[in-house]
C-alpha cells in the first residue's frame, strides 16, 4: 500500500481554507478594495493548488488506475472525472466573478455563493476520494510541487503543516534539499500565521480536525 497521509493532509488544508472563504468575501467592507485584494490573491492561490491537485489526478493518477487497477477502479473513476467536471465549472464562475470584485468590491454575494457552491463539489470530491481512491493509490504531490510557482510554496507548505502530523510533514521534507529541511519547518509556519492573521484576524482559524 502506498503511504498516502500526504494527500489526506492536503485535502484537510483545502477543505479549511475553502470552508473559509465565502465569509472572507462577505466581511469585506464595501469599497474597501485593499482588503478585496488581500483576499482575491488568497482565493487565487487557493484555486491554483486545486487545480494543480486535480490536473495531476487527470494525468497521472486516472490513468495509472485504468491500467492497473482493475474492475474497482474502472468503476470509481469515471465518477472521479465526473466530480472535476463539476469542480471545474465552479472554479471557471469563480474566475468570472473575482476580477471584478477585487477591483470595486461589488457582487461580493454573488462570489460567495459561488465559493460556497465550490466548496460543496469539492468536499463532495474529497469524501468520494479518500474512500474510494486513496486506498488504491498515491503520488502526485511531485506534480503540483513542479508546477506552482517557487514563491508560493513556503505558504501552502504552512497552510498544509497548520493541521498536518509532524511525522507526515517530515516525511514530505525529507524528500527537498538540505536547506529547505533546515528552513522550512521555521519558516512555513510563521509565514501562514502571518498570512492567516492578515485574512482572519487570528493566526489559529477554525480548524476541520483530521482527515
Amino acid at each position: 500500500m502506498a503511504d498516502v497521509r500526504d494527500m489526506f493532509m492536503v485535502h484537510t488544508m483545502m477543505h479549511r481554507e475553502f470552508k473559509l472563504l465565502p465569509q472572507l468575501v462577505r466581511d469585506v467592507a464595501e469599497g474597501d478594495t485593499r482588503r478585496a485584494a488581500v483576499v482575491a490573491r488568497h482565493a487565487g492561490l487557493l484555486c491554483l493548488v486545486l487545480r494543480l491537485h486535480h490536473e495531476g489526478e487527470d494525468v497521472i493518477l486516472w490513468p495509472l488506475l485504468l491500467d492497473r487497477g482493475g474492475a474497482e477502479a474502472l468503476a470509481v473513476v469515471p465518477t472521479m472525472e465526473e466530480q472535476h467536471h463539476g469542480i471545474e465549472a465552479a472554479l471557471e464562475l469563480v474566475t468570472m466573478l473575482l476580477p471584478g470584485w477585487t477591483s470595486t468590491t461589488r457582487n461580493g454575494e454573488a462570489l460567495a455563493g459561488a465559493f460556497e457552491v465550490l466548496y460543496d463539489r469539492l468536499l463532495e470530491h474529497l469524501a468520494t476520494e479518500e474512500t474510494k481512491i486513496l486506498p488504491l493509490a498515491g503520488k502526485l504531490g511531485e506534480h503540483g510541487l513542479s508546477k506552482s510557482p517557487r514563491k508560493d510554496l513556503p505558504l501552502v507548505l504552512g497552510m498544509t503543516m497548520y493541521e498536518g502530523d509532524p511525522e507526515v510533514v517530515r516525511e514530505v521534507l525529507s524528500h527537498a534539499p538540505l536547506m529547505a529541511r533546515l528552513i522550512m519547518p521555521l519558516v512555513a509556519p510563521r509565514l501562514y500565521a502571518a498570512h492567516a492573521r492578515r485574512l482572519h484576524g487570528t493566526v489559529t482559524p477554525a480548524r476541520v480536525g483530521p482527515r
